[in-house]
């Protein structure tokens, strides 16, 4: 029993030290955030401007396809070198609405190219390639069906592109129309703005590499060509093409505005949808390109930093096997003063450590006053939780398991 118990109390070390290297790490992000400033980029006259192709991929999205449409045709671009693509895998009524809304279009728009494949092969990412296929557009911007992108967006991040030939794409924030529906929206929002303005621009000012979201950004199509296009080997394509395009020798851009607006998950449900694809596809990609960054000649902070950024969802599963062994180990000798100071220690750091990651992210967005802040910081311990009971069994799966399907997230196209 004594050795079993050690070995318990290794892997709960050894666990509670992996999400200890994990919240160092933010820790330092947010503190190298502080020197975060915009891509550059001068406005280029409408001559001068490339074509670019806006893909919308998208799959039995009913409520979502008109406003997408209505925002993307709007987009502040010269109309003949813009095409709007919508990527359409459906197999219910959506392409009837959406043709209809075509026909609706005034005259003089941009050029519209509504793409039907027979099957769903790659899924997003199959739908993005075949999409790539029927343009030769030199700069493509993708958009969820959900993400309604201001008029100028197109105008920023071309000009940012064009200021730097080595980026392949520029990336920017986006917030969550419907963050006031209720607390789960709320806590959402704060875990995007601090990801955005603290892990992303920290990376981004260290010029570390930082991941494309897979939506809301522009891409240079040589830098997708050259990393070797799109993969759907993983749940994660959009990560999996970021690390392919680094190793590549391309860099990316972060614009912290303007901001992008999406549909944040209202209920447990599709939020857990939502996040098992996401932890499910991080395995998937640290298990194909930790091999291309330790390869790589990157600076030692830049590789390190990477392998915990594709290795962030492996603390769900080290969340629960450090408590699991407290309580083991506390069950079985005894509960005395020692599992009380660590399990104090640690409420302490987490505490601490969270509020001075989200905070400055709260409080430059301005997103309200101190009541509301602590509001919705409360509701992070369930959210985190929950997520961890829910997927840690999918995370450490993962990376003995062949690609699962894609499973999108259910969406309600009300803001």
């Amino acid at each position: 029993m004594t050795a079993l118990l050690g070995l318990v109390d290794a892997i709960g070390l050894l666990a509670g030290s992996f999400l200890l290297a994990l919240l160092l790490q933010h820790l330092r992000l947010s503190w190298m955030a502080r020197r975060f400033r915009p891509p550059a980029g001068t406005a280029v006259p409408d001559a001068g401007l490339p074509a670019v192709l806006v893909q919308v991929p998208f799959y039995n999205e009913a409520a979502s396809v008109e406003g997408a449409l209505a925002s993307a045709a709007a987009l502040d671009w010269p109309r003949e070198k813009l095409t709007i693509q919508l990527l359409d895998d459906s197999t219910d009524d959506t392409g009837c609405i959406l043709q209809a809304a075509i026909g609706r279009l005034p005259p003089g728009g941009p050029a519209i190219d509504h793409v039907r494949r027979a099957h769903r092969s790659g899924f997003k990412a199959g739908a993005l390639a075949a999409g790539l296929a029927r343009s030769v557009a030199p700069m493509v911007a993708i958009l969820d069906v959900d993400f309604r992108a201001p008029p100028d967006w197109l105008r920023v991040a071309v000009a940012a592109l064009l200021a730097d030939e080595r980026a392949a794409f520029v990336q920017f924030r986006f917030e969550f129309a419907n963050r006031d529906r209720n607390w789960m929206t709320r806590g959402q929002q704060l875990s995007v703005d601090t990801h955005f303005c603290a892990e992303q621009a920290g990376r981004a000012a260290g010029r570390e590499p930082f991941q494309f979201n897979g939506t809301g950004a522009v891409w240079r199509r040589a830098a997708i060509e050259d990393a070797g296009g799109w993969s759907a080997d993983t749940l994660a394509e959009d990560l999996d093409l970021t690390f392919r395009a680094y190793a590549a020798g391309w860099h990316g851009l972060l614009a912290l505005e303007p901001a992008l607006q999406g549909e944040a998950p209202a209920d447990i449900g599709a939020w857990r949808v939502q996040q098992a694809r996401w932890s499910t596809g991080f395995v998937q990609v640290a298990r194909k390109a930790l091999p291309l960054i330790w390869r790589a000649a990157w600076p030692l902070p830049a590789k390190l930093g990477a392998s915990l950024l594709l290795g962030l969802q492996a603390g769900l599963p080290c969340f629960l096997l450090a408590a699991g062994a407290l309580l083991l180990d506390g069950g079985v000798r005894g509960f005395g003063p020692v599992h009380g100071a660590i399990a104090t220690a640690a409420a302490i750091v987490a505490g601490v450590s969270a509020v001075a990651i989200t905070l400055p992210p709260f409080k430059r967005l301005r997103r309200g006053g101190i009541v509301r802040y602590v509001a919705t910081l409360t509701t992070m311990p369930a959210l985190l939780v929950f997520l961890a009971i829910a997927n840690s069994g999918a995370v450490m799966a993962a990376p003995f398991a062949a690609r699962r399907d894609f499973v999108r997230t259910p969406k309600t196209g009300r803001k």
